[in-house]
């Protein structure tokens, strides 16, 4: 996420409950005890956040939107395999959605609706660990916005002609069920119904069109595992660009028509990020998925956000724009960091957005710009009172994933890395940890255990002060 302007994004936590309903065993099971899944992740600063006993592997989403009544109707179905003897299983679902028919494996199940955001589902029978299932829910109304006095919008955003999905980091719920947290990543396939005069777009390839009755239908795949707070669609009046990188990558861009974005700026948008995602590929190996892009679009958010493999920059306040090349430089940044590799914790978020402002200021440094060391050394001059140096880069608190203490602090920590082990381990480490976690998560210690080894150097050192400390490090 671009934190330069910033309105940044959460939901509303609530103490999770759900009745303890134990599902009939099958009759040749009756030495197996089914119990239910844990209503969170175990993540500290999202405990409703995620679910235990299952992992997803795909969700189907078909979204049909109205703009008389700026409802959806939907029908997400969720393939999943249990990792423990379930008795009971929960999904993430808030706000006024309601839901006409929930099924598990094709038979009706019961269901409860409790706390902030649990969906609380007992299927007929037990399911038996490493079972495949199905749920599928079908579900109407209007999706619920979400205002975090902390971090700001997220979740569905309505637009003056559609509204759109942003989701970090708990907005996914609002408008399909979910196991909402990034280390149960999935595949997904989108369906987006409109009228034909609206645009429908999402993650991933576009992969079918067919209109009929005035109405169009848009299919879109992403085949690589993506965790739900990247997850976008959006519904609107918008012009798209095709084009391809120069490594051979398609990239569909679209400009909202709200924006006033000229057709040579729109063409401009497509070309300045298949030259981004070129410049970042020699930077750190091959682009992770199999098409790229760009929206911008008058949301109202105030920031940009590195949905997979298409980010979103919402420019509403300034008309006419498209986004810069370090704008750029930075989510196109997070599809190697953060994307292609996620958080394990949510506290572990500066190897995203460190990483992604690490990108602006090597594209900078390319392109003319302040060196790496002018942009280093221009934050660390910020007073040690400054909020910059307040808390530790690895665990920032809550209320704080989207400061400059993890974006800014987080590239300085990286910079001060690369003095510790020098350019060679460094440049070598910039390719091999996405390789290496690449569609997985990773933690604070995972990385810098990795880094010690790329560079047969002890960085224990460098991470106490940089990464563990608070208060402003000495040089």
């Amino acid at each position: 996420m671009s934190r330069t302007p910033r309105a940044l994004a959460a939901v509303a936590l609530g103490a999770a409950a759900g009745l303890m309903v134990s599902a009939a065993a099958p009759a040749d099971a009756d030495a197996v005890r089914f119990t239910p899944g844990a209503p969170g992740a175990g993540d500290p600063y999202f405990p409703d956040m995620g679910n235990g006993g299952f992992d997803v592997s795909h969700y189907d989403i078909a979204l049909r939107y109205g703009p008389k009544t700026k409802a959806i109707q939907a029908v997400t179905t969720v393939t999943a395999r249990a990792t423990q003897d379930l008795s009971r299983f929960d999904l993430d679902f808030q706000g006024p959605l309601k839901i006409s028919s929930l099924t598990v494996d094709g038979r009706p199940a019961s269901y409860t609706r409790s706390g902030a955001q649990e969906l609380v589902i007992t299927p007929r029978e037990g399911l038996r660990e490493h079972r495949r299932f199905q749920v599928r829910a079908v579900y109407s109304g209007v999706p619920q916005t979400i205002n975090d006095p902390a971090l700001g919008v997220s979740g569905w955003v309505p637009t003056a002609d559609g509204g759109i999905m942003l989701n970090q980091p708990i907005g996914a719920a609002t408008v399909y069920p979910v196991n909402d947290h990034p280390t149960d990543k999935a595949t997904y396939s989108f369906a987006l119904t409109a009228p034909k005069d609206l645009t429908t777009l999402a993650n991933g390839d576009l992969t079918g069109t067919r209109t009929a009755g005035g109405l169009t239908t848009t299919r879109w795949e992403m085949r690589s595992p993506m965790a739900s707070e990247l997850a976008m669609v959006a519904f609107g009046k918008y012009d798209v660009v095709n084009g391809r990188t120069k490594g051979g990558v398609p990239n569909l861009t679209a400009t909202d028509r709200a924006m006033a974005i000229s057709a040579a700026d729109a063409k401009k948008f497509n070309q300045q990020t298949a030259e981004v995602v070129d410049f970042e590929s020699g930077l750190y190996g091959r682009y992770p998925y199999s098409s790229t892009g760009g929206i911008t679009v008058k949301a109202g958010v105030g920031y940009a956000l590195e949905t997979q493999g298409r980010p979103v920059y919402d420019l509403g306040r300034h008309p006419g724009a498209i986004p810069s090349g370090d704008l750029l430089a930075h989510e196109l940044g997070h599809q190697w960091f953060g994307d292609a590799v996620s958080p394990r914790r949510w506290a572990d978020i500066w190897l995203n957005e460190g990483f992604a402002t690490y990108s602006e200021w090597l594209y900078n440094a390319a392109h003319g710009g302040k060196t790496v060391q002018q942009a280093f050394d221009a934050d660390y001059a910020t007073p040690a009172t400054d909020d910059l140096w307040k808390g530790k880069v690895a665990d920032p608190g809550r209320d704080h994933i989207f400061d400059g203490l993890v974006y800014d602090r987080g590239a300085m920590a990286i910079h001060v890395l690369r003095q510790t082990i020098g350019d060679k381990a460094f440049f070598k480490l910039l390719k091999a940890w996405p390789t290496r976690y690449r569609y997985g998560n990773a933690s604070t210690k995972d990385f810098v255990a990795f880094a010690q080894q790329v560079a047969h150097k002890d960085v224990g050192g460098w991470a106490a002060k940089w990464l563990y400390s608070e208060g402003k490090p000495a040089l």
